[in-house]
């Protein structure tokens, strides 16, 4: 792109039939709100201004709603799109030859398309984005001259009969000279069915004044698809996701079932990389060459290492400090890592072991029914079914150390300060509170006592 250009979006509306409180361009694809969608693909266009119009809702869009150097804008009331961009007016950098208006609700268009249709107006231009549909119930109809070019766009609830069988739509987004954009927009009426000002209505002007008037079309009817209601929030959903899984499959990865996939951030990836079905990814997450993921899985911001194996079931959640797991671990099925969980190579964690802000060093193993909070376990380490370390003294967070070698045995509970010397083990039911020496036998639980002839409590008669 040759020049900069004024980026407005378009984010005030109510979206009533959401039948939701929350403004419809925070309600999230991907886990992430349509209007960010927007914002993020458009962040490489070369923008002299980036300016959000909110209304409804307001302070709760601008709020959630991130950008290098945006500025917003509000609607009250709402009274049409003409309207909503008439208030983005002052914030148009007049240097910028071309302004470029987008949806805040049509969160997959691609910046390859907003660049075109930019390209197309030149700032010399009005350049249409449209789309042929086979049905374009509750789109603008673009209405040509017979010899095809563009005379102006019918809204569809003032579209007569004959104009609602054009099935060339208005996507709602378009490319105005921005001189000639503050001229038309200062025109605007109100005069139709509705009492609104719309956007729509400088087409005509444009035509009227000799200005050329072009359409671009959208590539892909998914590009262009806003979101009205729930049914087609989850529509948008599943064909957001379908694409995410095409382009990580063309890459290499083994999806056993696309439909059955769900991406909420980024996902890099090497080599060799299987997904089982169901599997959920968010925030930031990095596969190395021949990781397997099972089947149910949720894994949020963490790195796993070559040849990692995480069994079905499993829920790996670094949101506020990123899991790391080894080459070669095997981590689940039924396990959950947490922030802060750091793990060597060749680990094994099993079924129902809960790791939180630990180090576990190589060759470490904790298999059954377990917790590990705010310790450091060392090599090779063998810690038992149903241990625990008692992290926690009802105020603060206190560190476990287990040193190499060492053998927690079932059912101990490590209460922290502690440390475990190199190659100790800690027989099995015991409640550790003081240091365990390196190399030898610890056991700390009463001695088992035997009453001969003992005889149960037996229930009453009742009277």
């Amino acid at each position: 792109m040759a020049s900069t250009i004024n980026l407005v979006v378009m984010a005030a509306g109510k979206g009533t039939r959401m039948k939701s409180a929350t403004p419809k361009v925070l309600h999230p694809i991907a886990g992430k709100p349509l209007v960010q969608h927007v914002l993020d693909t458009m962040a490489p266009l070369p923008a002299a201004a980036r300016i959000v119009i909110t209304g409804h809702g307001a302070e709760a869009v601008e709020a959630r709603t991130r950008g290098e150097a945006l500025r917003f804008v509000r609607q009250m009331p709402q009274l049409g799109t003409g309207h909503a961009v008439q208030q983005a007016l002052p914030a148009l950098n007049d240097s910028a030859p071309t302004t470029l208006i987008l949806n805040g609700d049509t969160p997959l268009v691609q910046e390859c398309t907003a660049r075109a249709l930019a390209e197309a107006c030149g700032g010399t231009k009005l350049a249409l984005l449209t789309v042929v549909l086979d049905d374009p119930t509750g789109y603008g109809r673009i209405l040509r001259s017979p010899d095809g070019a563009v005379l102006g766009i019918k809204e569809h609830k003032d579209a007569s009969e004959a104009e609602r069988q054009v099935r060339e739509g208005y996507t709602g987004m378009m490319a105005a000279p921005t001189a000639a954009l503050r001229r038309w927009l200062a025109a605007l009426k109100n005069d139709n069915a509705q009492g609104e000002y719309y956007l729509t209505d400088i087409v005509a002007m444009a035509v009227a004044e000799g200005v050329p008037v072009v359409a671009t079309q959208a590539p892909n009817e998914t590009e262009v698809l806003g979101v009205n209601d729930p049914v087609q929030l989850a529509d948008l959903e599943r064909r957001f996701q379908r694409r995410e899984a095409e382009r990580l499959m063309r890459a290499g990865v083994r999806l056993l079932d696309p439909a059955r996939f769900d991406l909420r951030g980024t996902l890099t990836h090497g080599s060799d990389v299987e997904i089982d079905v169901g599997c959920v990814f968010e925030g930031s997450v990095h596969l190395a060459d021949g990781v397997r993921v099972g089947a149910h899985c949720v894994i949020k911001n963490a790195r796993l290492d070559v040849g990692a194996v995480i069994h079905p079931f499993t829920h790996i959640d670094g949101e506020s400090q990123p899991v790391q797991v080894g080459a070669g671990a095997l981590i689940g099925p039924f396990s959950r890592l947490r922030p802060g969980a750091i793990l060597g190579r060749e680990v094994h964690i099993g079924n129902f072991v809960e790791v939180k802000n630990s180090t576990l060093a190589d060759g470490a193993k904790a298999n059954h029914l377990a917790y590990l909070g705010d310790a450091t376990v060392g090599q090779r380490v063998n810690y038992g079914a149903g241990a625990i370390t008692a992290n926690y003294d009802g105020a603060n967070k206190h560190r476990t150390v287990i040193g190499d070698d060492a053998h927690i045995g079932s059912n101990c509970v490590l209460v922290a300060p502690v440390t475990i010397g190199a190659g100790a083990t800690v027989g099995g039911g015991s409640t550790v509170t003081k240091t365990v020496p390196a190399g030898g036998l610890t056991v700390a639980r009463a001695r088992q006592a035997t009453l001969p002839g003992w005889q149960r409590p037996t229930k009453k008669a009742k009277a």
